[in-house]
């Protein structure tokens, strides 16, 4: 029998199983959204005038220690940051030398508050910083002292602070259950301000947001700040609507580019998300210079999120195992033997590889394709392990699901792919780094993997699947969902934690080698999952992201009329 008669036998004796996804929710608006580029260039200019400015705030040799954190904190929250890179690092490195082990935390600025701020600020650059400075601010019972309680804001300084704790500091877990149990009771008895920064980083601190939706959020609370700078509001709302401009120019190449491949008529059975993905590797990296590396990325996290869908809600057992042994070949002629559906895909992932190999050849930089392939070989590899396990009717352990889950939580090849458009500093020796499933990044997709099963598999389990990490931990362990729920959470807790300790710059840490920019890039891609998965699947759910996509690709910043006088 021939593997198409095989095919076709096999369609018609196995019932497909079906998710019934939503619909994009986007339409046509993004290919027909225009941008007044007289206006955009009008800010640029006005971004440049300004950026100097701030850099003379940022330099001030007679600003005080606690001006220049509170300065250094808005510029980063503010999204401005990246244009100051090199005089933020410099202040920093001064502090964490100066004043680690010495006066700074004796001195007048020896409150709560301020060293919350100092301690977050220098873990938050990658200097490690030890978690004993909290000491004082506890009782002779070793109990943080309950004088704090009544000062809102040194609460909320040392609510942020306590989430880049790493494994073993247990004052930061203390800390943590300390500010997280006051603030929550305090939220309705202080002024409306206070309220909503506290409400909303009780439920997206700093650390867990994506940078541009702290960026939007910021700028409504900045000019409520005593200590907020004029200059640099007017910085931030520009350089805002200016990169927004550029974002929506993307995400309109990215949706015709989705058109022309017509899978929302060819594949309905999958998700139509090119809007949600190109949020998701906007998380990643807003900046300007990475144009090209958002292309390329969102590109390939396309084709995963129809891989996903075609393993998980659309191919027959038989497919599925010849695609997964074809995608290997990486070869054009292998398409006749895959039925039509799977033909689009097999090409149009090889249409991308292509993009890459031509785009970083110009580089000097090849052997990125290879990578790329690497990766996109072991995720299909384990998304018919899946496959198979549910063909079998077979419930794995929690550990021997997570061996398999932590792969096809897809992390591993969307921050290969990502790392491909960052230039010279993804060398090869990085991307074997990625091969070598480093603790940074099996965090990352144990939170990827856990977050995204907690908030989904109920929705999943509605048809015949896989059983999710809350199924198998069920099962192994002899617990309710609560239980297991509660479980996985604690397990997400110390991948953060991991994460955190992976990006301090000690020699211990197997991230040293890697350039920070590149180990930003795994945080960024984590922060993005605590955005979509922490209430519900929102990507699977797209009007449940609805707002936080408008808020950085559709409304901009009203700019007052005198930024341009």
């Amino acid at each position: 029998m021939s593997v198409q008669e095989v095919l076709v036998l096999s369609t018609k004796n196995n019932e497909r199983p079906s998710a019934d996804f939503q619909p994009s929710i986007w339409g046509d608006y993004f290919l027909t959204h225009s941008v007044e580029t007289v206006s955009v260039e009008k800010m640029r200019q006005q971004v440049e005038e300004l950026k100097e400015e701030v850099r003379g705030s940022l330099m001030d040799s007679h600003k005080k220690p606690l001006q220049k954190l509170e300065l250094i904190d808005a510029v980063q929250r503010l999204g401005v940051s990246y244009h100051f890179e090199r005089e933020i690092n410099e202040i920093l490195e001064n502090m964490h030398h100066n004043y680690s082990n010495t006066g700074f935390l004796n001195s007048e600025h020896d409150d709560l508050c301020t060293i919350a701020l100092w301690f977050r600020l220098l873990r938050q650059h990658g200097y490690y910083t030890s978690c004993d400075v909290f000491n004082k601010f506890k009782d002779g019972e070793g109990n943080f002292m309950a004088s704090l309680t009544i000062d809102v804001v040194s609460m909320l300084s040392l609510y942020e602070a306590a989430q880049l704790r790493i494994q073993g500091e247990q004052i930061l877990d203390e800390a943590m259950a300390f500010t997280t149990t006051h603030l929550e009771s305090m939220v309705s008895s202080i002024s409306p301000y206070l309220s909503e920064k506290v409400t909303f980083a009780l439920n997206r601190p700093i650390r867990k947001n994506s940078p541009r939706l702290e960026t939007r959020h910021y700028i409504s609370l900045y000019p409520k700040e005593d200590f907020h700078n004029p200059t640099l509001l007017k910085l931030a709302e520009l350089d805002f609507n200016v990169l927004q401009a550029l974002h929506q120019q993307e995400v309109s190449n990215m949706t015709r580019w989705w058109k022309n491949l017509d899978f929302q008529r060819k594949l309905p059975y999958a998700r139509d998300r090119v809007v949600e993905l190109y949020f998701w590797i906007l998380g990643e990296y807003f900046e300007p210079q990475y144009s090209l590396a958002r292309e390329l990325a969102t590109k390939v996290i396309t084709m995963i999120s129809i891989l996903d869908d075609t393993y998980d809600a659309h191919g027959t057992y038989e497919e599925l195992k010849l695609f997964t042994e074809e995608i290997k070949r990486w070869d054009v002629s292998a398409i006749h033997v895959l039925p039509d559906y799977m033909k689009l895909l097999y090409k149009a992932i090889l249409d991308i590889c292509s993009d890459i190999e031509e785009h970083t050849t110009k580089e000097g930089r090849s052997y990125c394709v290879h990578y790329a392939k690497k990766a996109m070989e072991e995720l299909v590899q384990a998304y018919f392990i899946e496959a198979s396990w549910f063909h079998d009717a077979y419930t794995p352990t929690f550990e021997e699901y997570m061996s398999v889950a932590a792969v096809t939580a897809t992390y591993y090849l969307i921050i290969t792919s990502s790392f491909i458009g960052m230039g010279e500093i993804a060398t090869k020796e990085v991307f074997d780094w990625v091969c070598n499933k480093p603790k940074i990044m099996e965090a990352s997709s144990v939170i990827g993997r856990l977050m995204n099963d907690m908030v989904s598999h109920k929705f999943e389990q509605k048809r015949p699947h896989i059983a999710s990490a809350i199924e198998c931990y069920m099962k192994q362990h002899g617990v309710d969902e609560e239980k297991a729920n509660k479980m996985l959470a604690e397990e997400v807790d110390n991948a953060w934690k991991d994460i955190n300790e992976e990006l301090l710059k000690k020699p211990s840490s197997s991230g040293s080698t890697v350039a920070f920019p590149l180990l930003e890039r795994v945080l960024n891609l984590t922060r993005v999952t605590d955005v979509v998965y922490t209430d519900d699947d929102c990507y699977t759910n797209p009007h449940k992201l609805k707002h936080q996509v408008e808020l950085l690709l559709k409304h901009p910043i009203a700019i007052r009329e005198d930024v341009f006088l």
